[in-house]
């Protein structure tokens, strides 16, 4: 009678799983860096000339990094958003150009407007591994101090800027 048990045990316990998982918004994926030191890089500016950029220069300022590329359809969805953004001159926005051509990423910019303060380049994926970049676009907010509070897994939309971004950059910024 036991035995028989088991199986079913097992089975409800499978089910409270699902359930929970069903729950839950799939692009919500929790950043094991949320509220950790963002991780320091050195990358040279898209089409900068040789001039670098340095990830530690933004210390003291909330900043937004924003992983993108030419090739990427959904960045072309949310680069809209992240204009209007930058026109609003709420915090600096520092652009990542992810495995893409500098020319093409140059072309995409002139073509569909440059919301970034500075872009740099990430042509072998790099600096996206030490961020734990499943792909682009996403974006990473980092406080005064170089700490990780939020991450925007794919696209920006109206609401998540307004409902999430915003407030915790005001916060941020006290």
């Amino acid at each position: 009678m036991k035995k028989t048990l088991i199986p079913l045990a097992v089975f409800i316990v499978l089910v409270v799983f699902l359930a929970i998982g069903l729950t839950r918004d799939p692009r919500e994926i929790p950043s094991p860096l949320i509220g950790k030191p963002a991780p320091l890089f050195t990358a040279p500016v898209l089409d900068g000339g040789g001039t670098q950029f340095a990830a530690k220069d933004m210390l003291g300022k909330v900043w937004l990094l924003n992983t993108w590329a030419s090739w990427c359809v959904a960045c072309r969805q949310e680069h809209p958003l992240l204009v209007e953004l930058a026109k609003a001159k709420i915090l600096p926005i520092v652009g990542l150009d992810y495995k893409d051509q500098d020319a093409a990423g140059l072309q995409w910019l002139a073509r569909y407007g440059n919301p970034y303060d500075v872009s740099v380049t990430d042509k072998d994926g790099r600096i996206g591994i030490d961020f734990g970049v499943y792909g682009v676009p996403e974006s990473f907010l980092i406080d005064k101090a170089g700490v990780i509070r939020y991450k925007q897994i794919g696209p920006f939309t109206d609401e998540a800027i307004r409902d999430k971004l915003l407030p915790l950059v005001k916060e941020l910024q006290k």
